[in-house]
């Protein structure tokens, strides 16, 4: 059975835009990628005394389950540079599963919905621009209306998608 995933591409090290185009395009041949954001310049979240991030988000279809999607992509981290750092420190790349189809789930070490999305700008901005009407399952609120929460004075446009 085919799921869609919504997942957020994150870096703040190094080629930056490259990175997220390794990433994306990795997910390949377990995901296939139906959309993407563009790629917005943000400030670091958490641990403040680092490098802005460029951020994005892809929506893909994939067969996988929740758990296996979760070590697939922590093995893609990896195999694309990522190494071990303290939490919301510098990281050449993260990939973060937000949603799973409407799947809500709690159990170490996965939370599905994402459970700090709601309050975070730079993956809220992304999401609104491919998924605005998609309804958060814990919240019952659309993705457009949890935008409006929050403060998104610091997001920046970095590379606009044109879609053709």
């Amino acid at each position: 059975m085919d799921h869609i995933v919504f997942l957020a591409l994150g870096s703040n090290m190094g080629n930056r835009l490259a990175n997220l185009k390794a990433a994306a395009s990795n997910l390949t041949p377990q995901m296939a990628v139906k959309n993407r954001s563009s790629v917005y310049e943000t400030p670091p979240w958490g641990f403040t005394d680092q490098a802005q991030f460029l951020n994005q988000v892809v929506m893909v279809k994939t067969y996988l389950e929740p758990q296996a999607l979760l070590s697939h992509l922590k093995r893609l981290e990896t195999a694309l540079g990522r190494v071990p750092n303290f939490q919301n420190g510098p990281r050449l790349i993260d990939i973060d599963i937000l949603f799973f189809d409407d799947l809500v789930l709690d159990t170490p070490p996965l939370v599905i919905p994402h459970p700090r999305l709601h309050e975070r700008a730079f993956v809220l901005v992304p999401l609104a621009e491919i998924a605005p009407d998609l309804v958060h399952p814990v919240l019952g609120r659309p993705i457009h209306k949890l935008l409006d929460e929050v403060d998104r004075s610091d997001i920046k446009l970095f590379k606009k998608l044109i879609r053709t």
